[in-house]
């Protein structure tokens, strides 16, 4: 991630078999079909009232925001560049701008809006407790109660970004179905979500899931973006396997992308720099599922667009490190690329108590877009602090995952305010 959330990772390449190359389920090793799933089964209850929901998605290159029905079913959507160098309010007026645009005339059937951001960000509070300076601003930032306001006093619920993707794929996605999830993202950085019982787990900080901070012996000494050395993020993201490969006298490729065409054209070089990234990120994995035994993995961001090549040393290191009941749970690449935050988003308040959802209290009135109607928004500062994962899908941006491309690293400078 930025563990849970935060920069922006490269898409897919064309060309470089990036996204859609491992369509199935995989268990560790070897290409299986996934377990039986009850389609619709949703873990959370329903705490708004059924209408239309808008999710956004807020990242460091991208903001996103799409209209979607309590089916999980994306009505509309658009997308703009983030003004992240304009400070906190204009990021607020983008996403605003973005909300009334998606639902045009449908505004007035809109109960709620979901937002999964960059940042390490407070569901409770819903506001972004620290971020990395590609967001001027941002960390202190109220989200909740600032996107409300712009909103005439809809209710909104928030989440880090990566948490948002986790929803989306268990709602809708390569996860649906399954009451425990371990999502992991690679790309700028490497992230994590962790669904247990259908709830995301935010931790009483709000930081769990910060699987890039995990130590592994490739990474012995190796400086991390979080300051400290040794983490599994300083040597298995996107950034980190290029460096590699040019720290070893690399000179063929200038990007990830060709290290992974080299890679699949058995170049021995980069062939070995993906396995040892790879190797590294099953090891973290494997011992992560040790802990928390979920019923599926997902992998998603652009790192998992260098094929074969990388997968097969990642799943090689989980088998290795799995406990042996462990050995059949499903490895598998994530199934809704650039839907998938915006349906998790979404998701959120249709599964937040409204206490977590702001304490402001305002009227839509005419000059609203498609707004007669007086709606009453109750947002207050405290609330659950486990968003409900649910059935619904969650945000997205780029090609892949904004919640994985935007989210996926914290890089140095790293701003830390407690609101």
């Amino acid at each position: 991630m930025r563990a849970t959330g935060m920069s922006s990772v490269p898409g897919p390449v064309a060309g470089a078999g990036f996204g859609g190359t491992e369509a199935t389920a995989r268990r560790v090793g070897e290409a299986k079909t996934a377990p039986d799933r009850v389609a619709g089964t949703d873990f959370g209850e329903t705490k708004t009232s059924a209408g239309l929901v808008v999710g956004v998605d807020i990242g460091g290159t991208k903001t996103a925001a799409g209209l979607v029905d309590p089916s999980g079913a994306l009505l509309a959507s658009a997308t703009r560049p983030t003004p992240a160098a304009e400070g906190c309010e204009a990021i607020l007026d983008t996403a605003a701008e973005l909300v009334r645009s998606v639902a045009g005339d449908r505004w007035g059937s809109v109960t709620a809006v979901g937002v999964g951001s960059a940042g390490v960000i407070d569901p409770e509070r819903g506001v972004v407790v620290s971020a990395t300076t590609s967001l001027t601003g941002w960390a202190g930032t109220d989200l909740r109660g600032g996107l409300s306001r712009r909103l005439g006093g809809l209710p909104v619920a928030t989440a880090n970004d990566v948490h948002a993707h986790a929803l989306g794929e268990h709602w809708r996605g390569a996860a649906a179905g399954c009451a425990d999830v371990l999502l992991i993202a690679v790309g700028t950085g490497v992230g994590a979500s962790i669904v247990l019982g259908g709830r995301v787990r935010h931790g009483p900080h709000a930081v769990a899931g910060h699987a890039g901070h995990v130590p592994v012996p490739a990474a012995a000494g190796a400086p991390c973006p979080c300051g400290g050395t040794g983490h599994v993020e300083a040597v298995a993201s996107g950034p980190a396997l290029l460096a590699e490969y040019l720290r070893r006298g690399g000179t063929r490729a200038a990007d990830l992308a060709g290290v992974a065409r080299l890679a699949a054209a058995g170049d021995p070089l980069a062939t070995d720099v993906l396995i040892t990234g790879g190797t590294a990120l099953g090891q973290a994995i494997g011992g992560l599922m040790n802990v928390i035994d979920p019923e599926i993995v997902v992998i998603g961001g652009g790192v998992t667009g260098c094929g074969d090549p990388w997968w097969q040393p990642v799943r090689a290191a989980i088998a290795a490190e799995t406990l042996p009941a462990l050995r059949d749970v499903p490895i598998v690449p994530a199934a809704l690329s650039s839907t998938a935050a915006l349906l998790g988003a979404a998701r959120l308040p249709l599964t937040t108590t409204p206490t977590a959802m702001t304490t402001a209290t305002a009227t839509r009135t005419p000059d609203t877009p498609a707004g007669t109607m007086s709606q009453t928004a109750m947002v207050t500062a405290t609330g659950t602090g486990d968003t409900s994962a649910g059935t619904l899908p969650q945000t997205a941006a780029d090609t892949l995952p904004r919640s994985v491309t935007d989210a996926a690293a914290e890089e140095p400078p790293f701003t830390r305010k407690n609101p």
